[in-house]
């Protein structure tokens, strides 16, 4: 990427090659979210997943949360000055749900980005913070994460992204069920006995670090396996298990006749000498 682009919640880098961090840049807020951070992300995200030189991509929060949720003064904005502007219920409802499937849109764009997302969370992960990482492929926390799925104690159900994917991923639905339904907060440890973090790391600086680090590695592997990797489980997780197999055959039938794939199967061989057992790793594949 020859030149980052620039917003105003977000900021961009690239900390290894073909490696993208997006950082939530509202730290004065706890990366609570607003309109502007909701088309920002939809924006960049968008932008990234055309991006030649950007492979995958490591989200996470600046200062001290990777996010309170929606911030709460944008909220009452919608309601006093646009809501409060509408007398017809059928219109006032209308206009509310365009609303939420503008926000649903913006958070969908990481889930339908085809480079992985990693999410680095640390701090607060609350609300719209829990809906954003559901919305991430892999999801790495720090030790003191505080998360609290804090929809119903202001009187709604999640609709950008909780009860819609993790569902799906959860390996404990009786906790999760229970964490859904009070509110209540919970650490890391917990978020990883029912699957919605896979890894622990002690500190911010490290859970950043090893994302980091894993995202370097997706980056040196074929763009095209990894893409289209994502791209199958995505349609797996939304589809029957023959829906599945007769998309995988559409796909490879045309993805089989990539050179990436004679590079991968010369390096396996050469690696089988001991003297050469990093040469997978050292393959350069081709921006696609």
């Amino acid at each position: 990427m020859s030149s980052l682009p620039t917003y105003e919640t977000l900021k961009l880098s690239q900390p290894k090659p073909h490696v993208t961090l997006v950082e939530l840049n509202r730290s004065s807020k706890l990366n609570a979210m607003n309109k502007q951070l909701f088309d920002e992300l939809k924006v960049c995200f968008e932008q990234l997943n055309t991006e030649k030189s950007c492979r995958a991509i490591v989200l996470t929060g600046s200062g001290k949360a990777f996010s309170t949720g929606i911030d709460v003064k944008y909220l009452s904005g919608v309601s006093v000055n646009e809501l409060g502007e509408i007398d017809d219920v059928a219109r006032k409802a209308l206009h509310v749900r365009r609303m939420i499937q503008s926000t649903q849109a913006s958070l969908r764009s990481v889930d339908k980005c085809e480079k992985p997302v990693i999410a680095a969370i640390h701090g607060h992960c609350i609300g719209a913070g829990v809906d954003l990482s559901a919305c991430c492929d892999i999801r790495y926390s720090a030790r003191d994460t505080t998360f609290s799925i804090k929809e119903v104690d202001i009187g709604l159900a999640a609709d950008v992204g909780t009860l819609q994917i993790l569902p799906k991923s959860i390996t404990n639905h009786s906790i999760f069920r229970e964490l859904v339904y009070t509110s209540r907060t919970f650490n890391s440890d917990e978020a990883q006995q029912i699957g919605l973090i896979g890894r622990i790391f002690d500190t911010r600086e490290a859970v950043l670090e090893a994302a980091i680090s894993l995202a370097s590695v997706i980056a040196r592997k074929s763009p095209v396996a990894v893409q289209g990797s994502k791209i199958n489980l995505n349609y797996a997780r939304d589809h029957t298990v023959d829906d599945n197999f007769l998309f995988a055959s559409a796909w490879n039938s045309s993805m089989l006749m990539t050179e990436d794939i004679i590079k991968g199967v010369m390096a396996s061989a050469v690696s089988k000498d001991k003297s050469n057992k990093d040469a997978i790793s050292e393959i350069k594949f081709e921006d696609i």
